[in-house]
C-alpha cells in the first residue's frame, strides 16, 4: 500500500501546480517582448498573486512593457500594452481620403496611440484640434 501512495503523490503535486510565462531576462519599459525573452515557471496552485497575471506566452509576443519586468516573476496584465505607433508630441503625417480626393498634412498628436485607436491631433497648418484613427504605418487617418 505504501508503494502505491508514493507513486500517486508526484502526480497529485503536478495537478496542483500552475505554469506561467515569466521573463528570462530583465525587460525594461518600452521594450517589445519576444518569445526568446520568456520561459515557463511552475507556481503552486494556492500561490496568491497580487494582481491578475498573464497566463499564456502567446498573449505577450509583440506587446510592449509598461514597466520593468524582473526575471522569474509573474507578469501582471496591466504591465504590458500594445506598442504605440504614434507618440504624444511627435509630429506625424495626417491624411484625409474620400472618393478620389486625398489630402496630406502634418499634425502633432495630443496623446500616444496604438493601432486603430482614435486620438486627438493638432493640425500644424491650421492650429485646429481634429480627431483621427491610428493606421498601421503610424499615420493618422481623418474622416473615417
Amino acid at each position: 500500500m505504501a508503494v502505491a501512495l508514493a507513486s500517486v503523490a508526484p502526480h497529485l503535486a503536478t495537478a496542483e501546480e500552475r505554469i506561467l510565462p515569466v521573463p528570462s531576462v530583465t525587460i525594461y519599459p518600452g521594450d517589445t517582448i519576444s518569445q526568446s525573452m520568456l520561459k515557463d515557471r511552475t507556481f503552486p496552485e494556492n500561490y496568491r498573486f497580487r494582481t491578475a497575471v498573464v497566463e499564456s506566452p502567446r498573449v505577450l509576443a509583440g506587446k510592449m512593457a509598461r514597466r520593468t519586468l524582473l526575471p522569474g516573476e509573474p507578469i501582471p496584465m496591466n504591465a504590458v500594452d500594445d506598442p504605440k505607433l504614434v507618440t504624444r508630441g511627435v509630429q506625424t503625417q495626417i491624411m484625409f481620403e474620400e472618393g478620389g480626393l486625398s489630402i496630406m498634412g502634418v499634425g502633432i498628436p495630443l496623446q500616444s496611440g496604438t493601432l486603430g485607436e482614435t486620438i486627438q491631433v493638432k493640425n500644424v497648418d491650421s492650429g485646429r484640434i481634429i480627431t483621427g484613427r491610428v493606421q498601421p504605418d503610424g499615420r493618422i487617418r481623418i474622416g473615417f
